[in-house]
């Protein structure tokens, strides 16, 4: 596909959005890869660089020149694997990473890196995306790093540097440390960044020369934030490296001279939310300074900052829908301006030399419509369409979305993300209950008021889908955090049910005709959920979903790190020993017996989060006792499915599994 001619196809497929047709989506059109995405604008704001993916084809790296669309350019790309993340080194070159979007690989894959000028030229790997070199040969002279090296940040000195992060292991390769160095994107040379890392480092922030502001530190369950003092390190703060209690959770990588920008607990204590503050580097004994906090939500996003200036401009942030807050004047005024061109969507604004730029790029999307690229010309007011990420998908064929709490059985507000069916309201509606994974996760991150393949394709096929974020999710402040710890199956599981009662409560959902699916701890919620209360849903549905909770700990092949298991899991899931009754009572296992109702089990023949055991174990278990199995293994999958065959044949069975049990013609 030339690119000259994408514009005009954009164009069409927009204009032809605004018209639904009668008949609702197909299913590929919800699970494809999107035709354009990790979208990254060029330093000096002239052009862009995206991965284009058409049908079949892998993903590519194009640059579009902003100001003159027709020439734009597909300069990289490989054929077996597709192009992964993007960035800018300076105006004119880029690095980039593969990843498998397509789960066709037998064998393990790494990011790697590779740099390119935006011209096509002069690429060059940096960084091999295998175990071992993809050419025979002699490789003495070959600067190419291993796999376990890998992108930390560009730098913006005026140079074609990059940094990179060596992840070193021990023998049964457990982290240990992650070091860096300075590498040349041209001749591959590399060079040491710092003569004395602390013991354990994990984390490195450095400024746009490559000077190192913090680090924090990991070791037999600890973490610490160090500032660089003299010769030595200055500790900030300490705490617990699974919960996160007690020290400053994250440092960003956004620059202002002199500051070191945080999300850490609210130290004014307001609130139990995380807040994004910053940190003065010349009085870092002094408290933070909050910048923006919300008293029901942590604090996900960061500061907007001017890479020629170094100010501090806004902030972009996420709540029930993400959005921007703008301490510059100029910036509040254009996103004023912007927003009334497109009041129906969230419309976040991109650049880099911010202040001096003379057009800026809009990213516009909402809960029915997938991301959309403009260009905003600051001097003429004019809004320009660049590229529409999913164009096939019809916003007037989506459903809305909304984010609302209710209360659940003891009291405690828990948030929960309601997807309706498009078209007009109806009441007593059928509905699925989607548990997201982690747990310790937000099941909406990304996904808040925006548009969502999962929800949206089962909201197109007329089921109320629900989405809670029970105790134990991140994302909405400490205590509902905290009180998920050791509820694995009880008090979270609650929650789950309590979500669907309120929907019922609402005159949404008709009680008798209600499904209940999942993902990894979404997958063993779903098995709990029917085996806890049987009468509560008319079938189930589970990927890759954890089935034994003792086999967490003893399984020696899954990716759960010595330390995790040692001193995350029993202090948030449960002591193995201590704990063993509660772990037995809450492990679908040994409940299996009383699941009834219809059930699909699929699993990824290559995962190793949740290894395909706990699928066959439970398999076998359930089988004794319930004659409507259905069971799926995809050998090249892992923890999730990328492969648009297999979601496409996974959620064919889904859609038939609801068909005929809570489906329209169902009694």
């Amino acid at each position: 596909m030339k690119l000259s001619s994408f514009i005009v196809a954009v164009s069409i497929a927009m204009s032809s959005a605004i018209t639904a047709s009668a008949a609702p989506p197909t299913l590929d059109a919800f699970f494809k890869p999107a035709e354009w995405r990790n979208a990254a604008l060029s330093p000096d704001g002239k052009r862009l660089a995206v991965v284009m993916t058409t049908d079949g084809m892998r993903g590519k790296l194009a640059i579009v020149d902003i100001d003159a669309p027709a020439k734009s350019r597909l300069i990289a790309g490989f054929s077996d694997v597709d192009v992964g993340g993007i960035q800018w080194v300076n105006d004119h070159r880029l690095v980039y990473t593969a990843w498998d979007g397509n789960a066709s690989l037998n064998t393990s894959i790494w990011p790697g890196l590779w740099a390119i000028d935006d011209t096509g030229e002069n690429k060059h790997a940096l960084i091999y995306s295998a175990d071992s070199p993809d050419s025979t040969g002699t490789h003495i002279a070959d600067r190419t790093l291993p796999w376990h090296w890998r992108l930390h940040n560009v730098l913006r000195d005026g140079s074609d540097d990059v940094i990179v992060e060596d992840h070193q292991y021990d023998a049964n390769w457990q982290p240990v440390a992650i070091q860096l160095a300075r590498l040349d994107t041209r001749s591959g040379a590399k060079r040491g960044v710092i003569d004395n890392p602390p013991a354990h480092p994990f984390y490195w922030w450095t400024d746009p020369q490559g000077k190192v502001i913090a680090v924090k530190t990991i070791n037999k369950g600890r973490s610490s934030l160090l500032l660089p003092d003299g010769d030595g390190w200055r500790t900030l703060s300490e705490g617990d490296a699974s919960t996160g209690e007690g020290h400053h959770s994250t440092a960003l990588t956004a620059y202002v001279p002199g500051y070191l920008f945080l999300i850490a607990l609210d130290p004014e204590h307001k609130s139990d939310t995380e807040v994004l503050a910053r940190l003065n580097l010349a009085k870092p004994g002094a408290a933070p300074q909050v910048l923006i906090g919300m008293p029901d939500f942590d604090f996900i996003g960061g500061p907007v900052v001017d890479e020629e200036t170094h100010h501090l401009l806004g902030i972009k942030f996420e709540s029930d829908a993400q959005g921007s807050y703008w301490f510059d004047s100029q910036f509040k005024a254009l996103q004023a301006e912007i927003d009334k061109l497109l009041p129906t969507t969230i419309n976040q604004i991109t650049c880099t030399a911010c202040t001096s730029a003379a057009s800026v790029l809009v990213v516009s999307s909402s809960d029915r419509q997938p991301p959309v690229y403009y260009r905003f010309d600051r001097a003429e007011h004019k809004l320009t369409a660049l590229i529409n990420s999913r164009p096939w998908i019809d916003p007037a064929q989506m459903g809305p979305r909304e984010l609302l709490r209710f209360k659940a059985r003891d009291g405690m507000s828990i948030p929960v993300m309601i997807n309706h069916p498009p078209g007009p309201a109806r009441a007593n509606r059928p509905a699925v209950v989607l548990v997201h994974g982690g747990p310790w996760e937000r099941g909406t991150h990304w996904a808040d008021w925006s548009w969502h393949a999962e929800a949206q394709f089962l909201a197109s096929r007329g089921y109320v889908v629900i989405e809670p974020e029970f105790r134990g999710s991140t994302g909405y402040g400490n205590e509902l955090f905290r009180a998920g710890f050791k509820q694995w199956g009880l008090a979270m599981q609650d929650d789950v049910s309590d979500a669907m009662d309120f929907a019922v409560s609402k005159g949404w959902v008709d009680p008798k005709r209600v499904c209940i699916g999942g993902a990894s701890y979404g997958g063993y919620a779903t098995l709990m959920g029917l085996a806890k209360e049987p009468d509560r849903y008319r079938c189930g549905f589970e990927w890759v979903g954890v089935t034994d909770i003792d086999l967490m700990y003893s399984i020696n092949w899954s990716d759960a790190s010595d330390a995790w298991k040692e001193y995350g899991m029993p202090q948030m899931i449960g002591d193995r020993e201590k704990d063993s009754a509660q772990l037995a009572a809450t492990s679908p296992i040994k409940l299996a017996s009383r699941i009834n109702k219809p059930l699909l089990l699929a699993y990824g023949g290559g995962d190793h989060r949740v290894p395909l055991k706990h699928g066959e174990a439970f398999r076998s278990a359930v089988e004794d006792h319930n004659h409507d199995v259905e069971w799926v293994v995809y050998q090249d999958e892992g923890h999730g499915w990328l492969a648009l065959e297999t979601n496409v044949d996974f959620w064919t069975r889904v859609e038939k599994l609801l068909a005929r049990t809570i489906g329209p013609g169902t009694p």
